[in-house]
């Protein structure tokens, strides 16, 4: 539910999400962790996964500056097909040794491919 209300304001054609306050004026913002900030769910375990996205989103800000809502849609996709995965007998715990070799990998391929930015590049 959270990643499907953030996913709206993903990339430069993104939509606002306009976020109701008790008091005051409507925020209205199309910044991911802010729109994931706001999202309470009343079931204890959907608020717990939601809790779950939103230090995911948290923890993109925090370290990159950007990219929040892309950080929760992909969380979005992996939890989704983990649990896709698992329901169809695979090991949880092979199934996480495999998420985090392929984040190895990844990051090893996007350093390899990295340039350092000097000077006039920047901007």
């Amino acid at each position: 539910i959270l990643a499907d209300a953030v996913k709206i304001t993903l990339g430069p054609k993104g939509r606002n999400a306009v976020i109701e306050k008790k008091f005051g004026a409507p925020v209205i913002t199309k910044d991911g962790v802010t729109v994931a900030k706001e999202i309470e769910l009343q079931d204890p375990l959907e608020n717990l996964g939601a809790q779950m996205v939103r230090e995911v989103a948290s923890k993109t800000s925090d370290v990159a500056g950007d990219g929040t809502t892309t950080a929760t849609v992909l969380a979005q996709a992996i939890f989704r097909e983990g649990v896709r995965t698992v329901a169809a007998g695979a090991s949880p715990m092979a199934l996480k040794r495999g998420i985090d070799k392929a984040v190895e990998v990844a990051v090893g391929e996007i350093k390899r491919l990295s340039r350092e930015v000097k000077g006039d590049m920047i901007a």
